[in-house]
């Protein structure tokens, strides 16, 4: 399911124009980015949460030439689902 998508079956359920969900649902997603961004974390009760995590600096090989590259340190996004979301993904 993509970004439209959620947009068009939200709109339906609530009863409400395409437009105005979409403009919730992009005041979620920019919201949401500026506060990883800045390091925090995005909880959604009943959903999930997401988190930055830090990714530390290693070696690795590439597999074609087999020479050693250097991997910088990095930040990434991860998603921790709630009890819930793993209970119906599992039923």
């Amino acid at each position: 399911m993509n970004k439209n998508e959620i947009i068009k079956a939200i709109a339906e359920r609530a009863q409400l124009t395409q437009k105005e969900v979409a403009t919730v649902v992009d005041g979620f997603f920019s919201i949401a980015t500026e506060v990883l961004q800045k390091g925090g974390e995005v909880s959604v009760a009943g959903f999930g949460k997401f988190v930055v995590k830090q990714r530390a600096a290693r070696e690795s090989i590439n597999p074609r030439t087999k020479a050693v590259v250097k991997v910088p340190a990095s930040k990434a996004v991860a998603f921790k689902p709630a009890k819930a979301i793993k209970d119906a993904v599992n039923a």
